[in-house]
């Protein structure tokens, strides 16, 4: 293997971990508390998993491909909430997550990206490198987020597997 193939493969592996931190954070809480907000902002975890599934969409694939196929639904509620069944959002996660390892399967690393987001990010990552790198970040960030969620729900810590 390259030394493009090694840190693509390492790169994947530091965000399949973090994509498997999230939902084992998740697993088991029941779709009451999916939906149950515990911080005065108001997000609840199971808007912050579709978030993270539009998270996925808007860099692999509007961003690094310049192109997304349209959402099966309008995005036209409170932030970090969501009207969906757990199982709806946690099929549109799996299937961005999948979507986005299609985009970094057959995308250079030093691939410049084909749309571009808005400021102050917009000239922040300029190439597949470091959009993943970015996808790890936000998404080990919501992962702690979800800790504290879920502490506060069920009283469980130490979920996941790292």
């Amino acid at each position: 293997m390259d030394s493009e193939g090694t840190e693509k493969k390492t790169l994947l592996a530091f965000l399949a971990a973090q994509r498997a931190s999230v939902l084992a954070i998740v697993d088991g809480l029941a779709p009451q508390a999916l939906t149950t907000s515990v911080l005065p902002s108001g997000w609840t975890p199971l808007g912050l998993i579709e978030h993270l599934g539009h998270a996925e969409r808007h860099w692999f694939q509007e961003i690094v491909t310049g192109a997304a196929e349209p959402l099966p639904w309008p995005d036209d509620h409170a932030p970090l909430t969501t009207p969906r069944e757990p199982q709806v959002v946690f099929a549109f996660y799996d299937d961005q997550c999948r979507r986005s390892d299609a985009v970094i399967a057959r995308t250079p690393l030093s691939a410049r990206p084909q749309g571009r987001h808005p400021e102050p990010l917009g000239d922040e990552f300029g190439d597949l490198r470091g959009i993943i790198m970015h996808v790890v970040e936000e998404t080990a960030r919501h992962a702690g987020h979800l800790d504290i969620a879920r502490e506060l729900l069920d009283g469980r810590t130490g979920l996941g597997p790292r």
